[in-house]
Formats: structure tokens, sequence, C-alpha cells
């Protein structure tokens, strides 16, 4: 029973990491566009000046981009809470149950990868080589932990309990 405590309480840790940083966006909008923006630009690259990605200086784009990120963060958060909820009620039942009450947390620490190892390593990081400026950077070591912490989670939820 322990275990299955634990998986839940990670779980409900990854639904308020993913709401808080959905939050802590929307409460810094400005600065938060400003960001977004400002990796979009590819500014200040000197490490790397020729890259195989586009600048975009669309603030349209921007805010399309942060808009995406947000959401995917909400919903990350809102599915890994589901899922909390869901394993605390199956807490009790038998292993074949519990299993199957995983889902939606499994779906929301996934898609916490997709917003944090996809948007901001493979698309901010890689395509848009965000990791040449210090902002770029600490926004990419932020999103190097809290991907680690999904796909820990991730992982230990999804192990079968006996």
């Amino acid at each position: 029973m322990a275990i299955r405590l634990l998986k839940v309480v990670l779980l409900a840790l990854v639904a308020l990491l993913a709401l808080l940083y959905a939050a802590q966006n929307v409460a810094n909008l400005d600065a938060a566009l400003q960001a977004v923006a400002y990796v979009l630009r590819m500014d200040d690259h000197a490490v790397y000046p020729d890259t195989v990605g586009v600048a975009i200086d669309s603030p349209a784009v921007a805010a399309l981009a942060l808009s995406v990120i947000i959401a995917g963060e909400m919903a990350a958060g809102l599915f890994a809470a589901k899922g909390a909820w869901d394993l605390w009620a199956a807490r009790s039942d038998a292993p074949a149950a519990f299993q199957a009450a995983k889902t939606w947390g499994l779906l929301g620490c996934g898609l916490g990868l997709v917003v944090w190892m996809g948007l901001f390593a493979v698309v901010g990081g890689a395509f848009f080589q965000m990791w040449q400026t210090p902002a770029g950077s600490a926004s990419l070591a932020g999103a190097f932990q809290y991907a680690s912490l999904c796909a820990f989670v991730l992982l230990f939820v999804n192990m079968p309990d006996a």
C-alpha cells in the first residue's frame, strides 16, 4: 500500500509542478512572451552563428508558441492531477484495476515530457539553438530538470503493482 500511495503523491507533485509553471507563465505573460520571442529570433548567437534553424521575428508566432507551451503545461498538470485522483480512488483495488487507473497520470507525465523535452530541448535547444545565450541556457537547464522528473515519475508509476 505504501508504494501505491507514493505513486499518488508523485503524480500529484507532477501535477502541481506543471500547473505552477503554467500559472507563473500567465502571471508573467509579458516577460514570458519576450523570452519566447527572444528564442525564436535567435538573437545573440555567437557560438554557432550559422544554423539550420530559421529565425522568426513575428509577434504572432511568439504568442502562438507561448500559448502552446502554457496549454501543454496546463494539460500535463490536469492530466497528472486526474491520474493522482484515479490512483487514490483505486488504491485498495486489485492490481489490474490499479494498473488501469494509471492512464491519465501516465499521459500527464508523458505530456510533461513533450513540453519540456520536445518543445524546450528539441525545438528550442536544437532547432533555435537557445543554449547559446545565458537566458536560453537557464531555460534549457530547468526544462531538463522538469522533463527528468516527469520521466522518472512516469517510469515509477508505470511499474506493475503486485
